[in-house]
């Protein structure tokens, strides 16, 4: 499984690149703090498959990175998605390396 630190994924951001970051948590962890993903939780994943973009990389995280791991497996095994990043350590590395002052649980 390809992965993305949040280093990586804040350089991205920084420099205006053309991807798609999708967020498979909760909506109550969501709207607790978020990157500015597209909500789609784990357990919808396979049915809202087609709002993920397969024409350019996309960004899967959660929490901690064991539910986007999952997420990106689902899509890869029954779609063959082939664009698909986990993002290591989910919001939780966010927080610690990027910016201490989200909120997380």
């Amino acid at each position: 499984m390809k992965e993305k630190t949040v280093e990586e994924l804040k350089e991205m951001m920084d420099k205006g690149e053309n991807f798609q970051l999708i967020d498979v948590r909760e909506d109550f962890e969501y709207e607790m703090s978020n990157l500015g993903g597209l909500l789609i939780p784990l357990g919808g994943i396979l049915i809202e498959a087609e709002r993920i973009a397969k024409d350019k990389p996309v960004i899967v995280q959660c929490r901690s990175g064991k539910r986007s791991a999952a997420a990106i497996a689902q899509l890869e095994q029954n779609f063959g998605f082939t664009n698909l990043y986990n993002l290591q350590g989910g919001i939780l590395a966010w927080q610690q390396e990027i910016d201490p002052t989200i909120e997380v649980y």
